[in-house]
């Protein structure tokens, strides 16, 4: 745990050391990301178990799938292609003139110098790794504060940075709320909180003391639209496999199903069938992800006891029919709730969790209007084979990323930008947008040698501005 006067002494030192530096080589920046993967892979068995003993239970499998191998990934994208992010950008001169008489311009792209970093427990080691692909493509430091949710994780992070980066290249700072909030007062060059939309507004807030840009990447209510042309047997194993995977606490979950009033039986029947293909028996199940602690698992049971006061029928998906009410980890079987009422908790906050509400829908315009009453989502997913459906969804509706026939995996595409829109975040990661978004973009302008041409445009003014000027003022 580090009091503000010690973060402020570890920024202090990044910025300097990268003043007396200056922009990091290309050779530089390729053998920082090299260092995050050799050390990925050497602690490839340990962040598994770590991650596991911080959920109380989590499949050590999908760790290594989410957070070793997709980390890796994501980093060798960014190695792979900061050669070709890094060069200048050549850009017409205005007015066309100029150029014509040997005026340039160019914009090249800077390290903006020190990076804030805020990772999150659901995903604690990708979302920090991930993003730093980016960032170190870009040529920047970084202090990064991870989750206070994750301790053993969160540890076993500092020594692997601390194994393989001096602190002046990379600081990590551990800690609960009170650092968090220190954290994210410090004037960075660049702050990235990833995290729920509630606490991305005290961090932004935080920033705005010091002017600090923030890329925020947070959640909210991620829609499933189901067409009457869908396969449904197809959709519901792929909706529920992305509903289950980190038992549904993932930012880019399926939040809720709207599909036809034919299709509901259907959809039902595959969804117990992908479980119990799934998950045979849940309680003891190593592939079977506990929710992270009390008071999450106390938040979802609420969601479902509210449900059920208030008359909504509620299917618990239980292949094995085991008893949850005693049990060493926080599970919660995979539940489905019909058509709640709106003003449940459940259709108004994000969930976070193995549940998931279905609406019905008789027309496919009502879709369009349910999903734009709410908040712009992070993702949107669409299933179905009508072009003129998925046009309507994608020209008319507004998220951060869509997948087509799946869920999520639009964030696995590194080499395209992640992130939200409105509350559920600004700005992204991954992908040449990810390098250009830690990056400044400079504008270098040098102009012509020829003097006598630009001098037209200065006092006294006659005849040959007004013409020039002529020249331009026209459609």
């Amino acid at each position: 745990m580090s009091d503000k006067k010690e973060l402020e002494r570890i920024l202090e030192v990044q910025k300097k050391a990268h003043l007396r530096d200056g922009p990091l080589s290309l050779e530089q920046r390729k053998e920082w990301i090299d260092r995050l993967i050799n050390s990925i892979i050497e602690y490839q068995d340990k962040i598994p178990v770590a991650i596991s003993k911080d959920f109380s239970h989590r499949s050590e499998t999908s760790s290594l799938l989410t957070d070793v191998a997709s980390s890796i990934t994501s980093l060798k994208i960014a190695k792979n292609n900061i050669k070709q992010w890094m060069r200048p950008s050549k850009r017409r001169v205005s007015p066309s003139i100029l150029g014509l008489l040997g005026a340039k311009l160019r914009v090249e792209y800077q390290p903006l110098g020190t990076i804030g970093l805020i990772s999150p427990w659901n995903f604690p080691v990708v979302l920090t790794f991930g993003p730093l692909g980016s960032i170190f493509a870009a040529g920047n430091r970084v202090m990064i504060k991870p989750s206070e949710f994750t301790p053993r994780t969160s540890e076993l992070m500092k020594n692997m940075f601390e194994d393989n980066f001096s602190e002046e290249e990379v600081a990590v700072i551990t800690g609960g709320p009170e650092v968090g909030a220190d954290f994210s007062s410090l004037p960075f060059d660049h702050l990235l909180f990833t995290g729920a939309t509630s606490i991305g507004k005290h961090v932004m807030r935080a920033a705005s003391e010091n002017l600090v840009p923030v890329t925020l990447e947070l959640g909210g209510k991620s829609p499933v639209i189901i067409s009457d042309t869908s396969n449904v047997e197809q959709s519901s194993k792929r909706i529920i496999a992305g509903k289950t995977m980190n038992a549904g606490q993932i930012c880019l979950a399926p939040d809720y199903v709207l599909l036809p009033e034919n299709k509901l039986d259907k959809f039902i029947m595959h969804a117990k069938e992908t479980v119990s293909t799934m998950f045979p028996s849940i309680k003891d199940n190593d592939d079977y992800t506990s929710v992270i602690n009390e008071r999450h698992y106390s938040r979802l049971k609420s969601y479902i006891d509210e449900a059920k006061d208030n008359g909504c029928e509620v299917i618990e998906i239980n292949p094995a029919e085991e008893d949850f009410e005693q049990q060493e980890h926080y599970k919660i079987p995979p539940t489905l709730l019909i058509n709640p009422d709106d003003n449940l908790k459940v259709m108004q906050e994000e969930i976070f969790g193995p549940i998931l509400p279905i609406k019905t829908y008789k027309e496919f315009g009502e879709t369009i209007d349910y999903v734009n009453k709410k908040d712009r989502p992070l993702g949107l997913y669409y299933f179905g084979s009508n072009n003129n459906e998925l046009s309507t969804v994608l020209n008319k509706t507004t998220s951060g990323g869509v997948t087509v026939n799946d869920v999520i995996f639009h964030v696995a595409q590194d080499n395209a930008p992640f992130g939200g829109v409105g509350p559920s975040g600004m700005g992204s990661y991954h992908g040449e947008e990810g390098f250009k978004n830690f990056s400044h973009a400079k504008t270098i302008f040098t102009q012509t040698k020829l003097d006598n041409v630009i001098s037209v445009f200065r006092p006294p003014y006659g005849s040959k501005a007004r013409k020039a000027l002529k020249s331009q003022i026209k459609a």
